[in-house]
Parts: C-alpha cells; sequence; structure tokens
C-alpha cells in the first residue's frame, strides 16, 4: 500500500473531511483567512446564535483547523496553516493517484 494511504492517514483525512462537510465551518475558515477573530466577530458575521457558532469553532479546533488564544476576556481564533495545508496535499495525493 502507498504510504500516505495508511489507515492513520486516512482516519485523519475522514476527520478533517466531517469538520469541514458543515457550510458554517467552511464560512468560519473563509472569515479567518482574513486574520484572527473572536466569537464575538465571528458569530455576528454567520448570523448565527453565539453558542452555535462556539461549538463549531470546537469541531473546528478539535480537528486542529483553527487555534485559539485567551486574549483578556475574549479568545481569539485564527487558521491553522500548516495542518489546512498537510490535509490539503494529503486530499491531493490520495484523489490524484
Amino acid at each position: 500500500m502507498v504510504k500516505f494511504c495508511q489507515n492513520e492517514n486516512l482516519n485523519n483525512l475522514k476527520s478533517y473531511l466531517q469538520a469541514i462537510e458543515e457550510p458554517n465551518r467552511l464560512r468560519i475558515l473563509c472569515l479567518l483567512k482574513k486574520g484572527k477573530l473572536c466569537v464575538c466577530e465571528i458569530f455576528k458575521h454567520l448570523s448565527l446564535p453565539q453558542n452555535l457558532t462556539s461549538h463549531h469553532l470546537k469541531i473546528l479546533r478539535d480537528a486542529e483547523l483553527v487555534l485559539s488564544k485567551k486574549n483578556g476576556l475574549n479568545v481569539m481564533y485564527k487558521r491553522n496553516e500548516k495542518k489546512i495545508e498537510y490535509y490539503q496535499k494529503l486530499l491531493s495525493k490520495i484523489v490524484n493517484l
């Protein structure tokens, strides 16, 4: 079997795809392309309740697609570009066999 098609890589890729399958999570990733934002800014752009936005951010954080850092009372979120690039390359290798 090709090295990048090992079970661990495929399971990681599955988690990535599940994290981005929801349109609001893709929208969050798009918003964060512009830079760091707190949940208080993100939920306004999405027209979603803050608790639902936080839920989506948790899923993205668990998949390591976003990073968070406490800044006073706010938590700032940013894209994890290294992890996103890793998944894009892995997916490309698998799809382009």
